[in-house]
């Protein structure tokens, strides 16, 4: 599951997963079992046992939440708003012209052409759910799309060409050990 931060956890549930953690270590001061705490905290003893070890070497601000995890975001928010004006220029502006739409393939090329930074494709996509982009419909129709050439082929072409499925047959069994 990803969240709007890039980091794994947004900054209340990191808040929460620290706050657990403080509570275990009221209970290492306590000395209480490393199987009762777990229960008590409904986490994983594996996770206990990791926090005891950080809790004795280094005390309760070994336990404290470190931020968010994860590498900053290299695209800073001045050229997320420079990326942003281009996208909404449309692929045309930018040299695509057979279609009109964006694709994280695309919009990889366009920030490496224009921030000579070198995404994966994946990437892209995470900045672009960052940014507040979703992999969905465009909010315009395509230019070139014909809605008669459409309607046509779903009546037409389609009926001819989509398979009428499998055949029902008796299926067959057999061993694979002789008897």
């Amino acid at each position: 599951m990803r969240y709007p931060d890039g980091g794994g956890l947004t900054a209340g549930q990191r808040k929460r997963r620290e706050e657990v953690r403080i509570r275990a270590a009221d209970f290492f001061e306590e000395g209480v079992e490393v199987p009762c705490i777990a229960r008590e905290l409904r986490v994983s003893e594996k996770s206990v046992y990791q926090w005891r070890r950080a809790w004795e070497s280094d005390g309760r601000e070994a336990l404290r939440s470190k931020g968010p995890s994860g590498y900053a975001c290299r695209l800073g928010p001045h050229l997320q708003a420079k990326l942003a004006a281009w996208l909404e220029e449309g692929p045309a502006a930018h040299g695509w012209t057979d279609d009109q739409v964006w694709t994280a393939a695309r919009v990889r090329t366009l920030i490496g052409r224009k921030f000579h930074l070198s995404y994966s494709v994946s990437g892209v996509t995470r900045l672009l759910h960052r940014m507040g982009y979703s992999v969905q419909m465009p909010a315009r129709p395509a230019t070139e799309r014909d809605e008669d050439a459409v309607t046509a082929w779903r009546e037409v072409t389609w009926q001819e060409v989509k398979a009428c499925g499998r055949r029902p047959a008796r299926s067959s069994a057999s061993r694979t050990k002789q008897a």
